[in-house]
């Protein structure tokens, strides 16, 4: 009977990984039915989408969970993961997944039941807690190999730390932040207040993107430093920049837009400890490998840097004049530590 019971197990097995494969590096959607959040209010319909990438293991131990960045999608984080990538999905399974408010995941901008601006406000504490519905209740995925994110998956790891403490082995939060520095905080606050009182903002019920050039000109200011954006532009692409931007009615969704950012501001993993960041740090059960950038003027790196102090975590600066941007000029160096690392 126990051999019987074992075949059979084996041939789940076979079948789930089979039917994983199957769909690999494919938009999927798991529906989660309304999602409470911590304020109380709910997500109707909560849809959460995701990719895979790479094979499941038979003991399930090389799972690596990979968050999207702030108005990213799973679709842009495919050139990530392979041979010499960031992750290799040749020996790990990346579970890629889409953050609430992402245009993919449940956003106001594809709630049927929540449109624009009565789609909920919510934290990344609410976004960590939808991925693992996802993979607990859908994917039947109990630990993970690491949890490895890129700026706002990067605060999504550091909440993922303290929130299911047991849950990874490792975890790289790369130039994220346990919570946002006072400089981070205006910077985002400004991007708010450039969408909210653009006259084509309408209380959120516009029929194109607001301030559409302005909000491209806080990302080319802030993604860079001054020495790489006046090394890589001409002062005419700058004008043709810009009027492009302002004629793209396709640039990511502004209500969208600022349900993400307003989640990445209430963002603070020492919520739970009565605002103490060592307290939280005591909390962390993981294998930490925290990389900053030196020059970031989007994710200041004064917190991520103090959260690995305390916790005795390795530390990684990436020091180029890339800021924001220095995971991909300095992405060699970055990918080498980062496998380093997961072995």
């Amino acid at each position: 009977m126990k051999r019987f019971i074992c075949v059979i197990c084996g041939l789940l097995f076979v079948l789930q990984v089979s039917a994983l494969a199957a769909v690999a590096q494919e938009q999927q959607f798991a529906n989660l039915g309304d999602f409470k959040l911590q304020n109380g209010g709910v997500i109707r319909n909560c849809r959460i989408g995701y990719r895979t990438f790479g094979k499941l293991n038979k003991d399930k131990s090389n799972v690596i969970v990979f968050p999207t960045w702030a108005g990213g999608t799973t679709e842009q984080l495919k050139s990530n993961f392979g041979p010499g990538r960031l992750i290799d999905s040749t020996t790990y399974f990346v579970v890629a997944i889409d953050a609430l408010s992402n245009g993919v995941s449940s956003s106001p901008s594809n709630s049927r039941f929540q449109p624009r601006m009565r789609f909920p406000e919510f934290t990344l504490r609410d976004t960590v807690a939808s991925q693992h519905e996802l993979l607990t209740r859908v994917l039947n995925i109990h630990r993970v190999k690491a949890v490895v994110g890129i700026s706002m998956g990067g605060m999504q790891t550091f909440q993922w730390l303290v929130s299911y403490p047991e849950f990874m082995e490792k975890a790289i939060p790369i130039v994220g932040s346990p919570r946002l520095a006072p400089y981070d905080l205006m910077l985002w606050q400004a991007q708010i207040d450039a969408l909210m009182r653009d006259r084509d903002w309408r209380g959120g019920n516009y029929s194109v993107n607001p301030a559409r050039a302005l909000d491209f000109a806080f990302g080319e200011l802030l993604l860079t430093t001054p020495a790489d954006y006046n090394r890589r532009k001409t002062r005419e692409q700058v004008f043709a920049d810009l009027a492009k931007a302002q004629n793209d009615a396709r640039r990511f969704d502004a209500n969208d837009k600022i349900r993400q950012v307003q989640a990445m501001m209430q963002l603070d993993v020492s919520r739970d400890f009565d605002g103490s960041l060592e307290r939280a740090v005591r909390a962390v059960k993981a294998k930490v490998f925290v990389v900053v950038a030196k020059y970031d003027h989007v994710v200041t790196p004064g917190p991520a840097t103090e959260f690995a102090r305390l916790l005795g975590a390795k530390l990684l600066d990436l020091d180029g004049d890339c800021g924001h941007l220095a995971t991909s000029c300095e992405s060699r160096r970055l990918n080498e530590a980062v496998n380093d690392f997961l072995r």
